[in-house]
């Protein structure tokens, strides 16, 4: 059942994997992708939706749903934009290929987070497991199958939902960011294009001013508890949902070992 949801990702990130830029950076940073159609058509939208709030901020999502729906449940994929932590939103990055996942017959949702500066590692997985909490609760309103919740994310993107693969029932890790604390954040699938595993690789790489420093607080070495929290590497065990993990032999900003020790230990893992 959830290799089925993870086959349909593929065709929607291959172009994805395959177009990482190749320019020189200092972050994991938005990839260089085609144009996707912006079309909607057969979708019913549904933008900004509060999924909950810190410190009167409200953190949004908005949803694609196939019109023809009428009363059943469909999978449900979550995108998680990246950006380096730094930028990035629910509906300026990759809303039309989320539209496009929607059009072959599931429930789109793309998730905004609380960035750096502003907040530092944890609040950001916090909001994305809030995230995961609350389309669980709302499953019905949205025609969700609350059993495949599907998670789909690039670079500082594929670092959370690598996270929230392998942090189910975390609980240092879920937070209390929304209402919904009764239910699960686990996911049945993900998807992870060359996202960022082992923080400390960009320091060995001399990186040291990458955004991931930024995201534990200004300084790699002297962060090194916060630096392994953040490591989806960390959580790894056979619980662990089924990945599929993209990454070009040529990206400049996150380099490839990242993805080549993660597929590693997954699979001794036994995931």
């Amino acid at each position: 059942m959830y290799q089925v949801i993870t086959l349909a990702i593929v065709i929607a990130v291959v172009s994805t994997c395959m177009a990482q830029s190749t320019k020189s950076a200092t972050q994991p940073a938005l990839a260089s992708q085609p144009k996707a159609p912006s079309s909607t058509d057969g979708l019913t939208v549904i933008k900004n939706v509060e999924y909950a709030s810190v410190d009167g901020k409200p953190l949004l999502m908005d949803f694609y749903i196939p019109e023809n729906i009428k009363d059943g449940v469909l999978p449900a994929v979550v995108w998680i934009h990246g950006g380096g932590w730094r930028v990035g939103s629910n509906t300026k990055e990759q809303y039309a290929r989320i539209a496009q996942m929607a059009q072959k017959g599931y429930i789109g949702v793309s998730v905004d987070y609380r960035l750096v500066p502003n907040a530092i590692f944890p609040a950001q997985i916090e909001d994305c497991k809030a995230a995961i909490r609350f389309v669980r609760a709302n499953a019905a309103k949205y025609h969700i199958d609350p059993d495949r919740i599907g998670v789909w994310g690039s670079s500082a993107g594929g670092h959370l939902v690598s996270l929230l693969g392998t942090s189910g029932g975390v609980k240092e890790l879920e937070g209390n960011v929304g209402k919904n604390l009764d239910q699960s954040s686990r996911v049945q699938c993900v998807v992870d294009v060359c996202g960022p595993t082992d923080l400390m690789l960009f320091l060995k790489n001399g990186d040291a001013k990458s955004s991931a420093a930024d995201l534990v607080g200004g300084d790699l070495e002297k962060a090194k508890d916060l630096v392994k929290k953040a490591n989806p590497m960390t959580y790894i065990s056979k619980d662990a949902p089924p990945f599929l993990i993209l990454h070009g032999d040529k990206d400049v900003t996150v380099d490839i070992e990242h993805s080549r020790i993660f597929a590693k230990a997954l699979k001794d893992a036994g995931v």
